[in-house]
Parts: structure tokens; C-alpha cells; sequence
């Protein structure tokens, strides 16, 4: 019998499916791996906004987490809406107590809509704690801006933000493009050399989700054993092709089409 690849998601749940943890299966299945859960909040979400949160108590989110693991078991985890200081240091506790090597760090903070997703004082809790326990961190340009202090409006302030993201404790750091204007470029340091990944930009609003997605085909390909630059440069692509066959549901920004492929 053939084994497949686990890829855990630890993240808020999308009402709408767009983003969170429903985009994260789909992007996981989509890439052949098997998606598992543990749910950090719910969400009342649609294209238009976020109207309602609320947080699972921590306890649970932990207790998902082990009962997945001592299971299942995990090749790769990506962390998504962690809104508060104590849901980050129970992630942080169960990364460090299974030793989870391939974690992938999306420090969600804004919804595509504009809506937050993260209290203000969780923003150094996740530089403290989770940054240096990730293979990767996934911030667009105003996430690495929050969280370096270094304003990102090109690719040489994208380059900035990440050399000072990994020394800040990231193993490495793909700086997104997508809030830039010109081509979409991501940027990714490994702390020694810099990888762009580069596409034309595509015109639409159907873009809801895709930092989650990002986020997740990364953690697939870790999870298949690909190198963190393959599995980057296979994550833009799919993203790429998900935002070019975009489905126009709902009357704001409706999702990527996932299935693409």
C-alpha cells in the first residue's frame, strides 16, 4: 500500500470556502496529499468581509492537534489565523513537542477584504516564538512590513524585509509581490541566496484566498520531499493558474479556482 503524504493545517475556518482551512484542504488535495485540521477559529466570512469571529478555546485546538498526530501522524504543518498570544504559544509548544521540522508560517493578519485577523499583541509573539521554528515564513508585502518595520513598495525593500526576516529567526522567507505594481514577483531568501519567482500580472478580483493557498502548496511539496526553492516555485505556479481560472462567486473578491488543474 502506498503511503501519501499528511499535510497538517492549523488555521481559522473560511464560512465562504475561499480561504483558511477550506482553501488549505483543497490546495493540499489538489497536490496530491492528505489535508488533516485543527481549527483555530471559526469564521463568518463571505467575498465581501469578515461579519463575526470566534476563537476555539486553546485547550481544543491543542487536543486536535495530538489526536491528529499520535494517529495520523504529519510531514508538514502551515499555520494560518492564529489571532491571539495564547494560540500562538500553544502552536509554538506542539511544533516544539512533536519537533515538527517542515512548518511553513503564513502570519495571516488581514483579511483580503481588509478586515483584521490578528490582534495587535500577537504580532511579537509570533516573532518570539514561531519565526524561528519555521522553515519558512509567507508574508505579503504589508504582513513583512508589520513585522520588520521595513516599508516594502519594490523588490529591493522585499529583499530588505526577508534578509530581515531570516535574521530575525525565520529559516527562510519568500516575500510576496503581490501588493507591488509591475510583474508579480515573490521574493525567497534562504539566508546565503535570493530566488525570484516571477509571472505577469493577472487582472482580477477573484484573488480571495490566496495567501492561505500559497501557504499550503508549500507545505505540500515539503511534505513530497522537494527541495523548499521547488516547492516554492511549483506553489506560484499553481496559485498563478488558480488565480487565471478564478470563479466568480459572490459579489467581492470570489476565490481562486483551486481545481484548475
Amino acid at each position: 500500500m502506498t503511503r501519501i503524504p499528511t499535510v497538517m493545517s492549523i488555521a481559522g475556518s473560511d464560512s465562504g470556502g475561499g480561504a483558511g482551512i477550506q482553501a488549505d484542504l483543497k490546495t493540499i488535495a489538489a497536490n496530491g496529499a492528505y489535508g488533516t485540521t485543527a481549527v483555530t477559529a471559526i469564521t463568518a466570512q463571505n467575498t465581501i468581509g469578515v461579519n463575526d469571529i470566534k476563537e476555539m478555546p486553546v485547550d481544543l485546538v491543542e487536543s486536535q492537534i495530538d489526536a491528529v498526530i499520535k494517529d495520523i501522524g504529519v510531514d508538514a504543518v502551515k499555520t494560518g489565523m492564529l489571532s491571539s498570544v495564547e494560540m500562538v504559544l500553544c502552536v509554538s509548544r506542539k511544533i516544539k513537542e512533536y519537533s515538527i521540522q517542515k512548518f511553513v508560517l503564513d502570519p495571516v493578519m488581514v483579511s483580503t477584504s481588509g478586515d483584521s485577523l490578528l490582534r495587535e499583541d500577537a504580532v511579537d509573539s509570533i516573532k518570539k516564538f514561531l519565526m524561528p521554528l519555521c522553515m519558512v515564513i509567507t508574508p505579503n508585502g504589508p504582513e513583512a512590513e508589520k513585522l520588520t518595520g521595513i516599508r516594502v513598495v519594490d523588490l529591493d525593500s522585499a529583499r530588505d524585509a526577508s534578509i530581515e526576516l531570516v535574521r530575525m529567526g525565520a529559516s527562510a522567507a519568500v516575500v510576496k509581490g503581490g501588493h507591488l505594481k509591475g510583474p508579480a514577483t515573490d521574493v525567497l531568501y534562504d539566508g546565503k541566496e535570493f530566488r525570484m519567482f516571477t509571472t505577469k500580472r493577472i487582472d482580477s478580483q477573484n484573488t480571495h484566498g490566496t495567501g492561505c493557498t500559497f501557504a499550503s502548496a508549500i507545505a505540500t511539496g515539503l511534505a513530497f520531499d522537494r527541495s523548499l526553492r521547488d516547492s516554492v516555485s511549483l506553489a506560484k505556479a499553481y496559485v498563478t493558474g488558480g488565480i487565471r481560472n478564478g470563479l466568480s462567486l459572490g459579489s467581492g473578491n470570489g476565490p481562486l479556482n483551486h481545481f484548475h488543474q
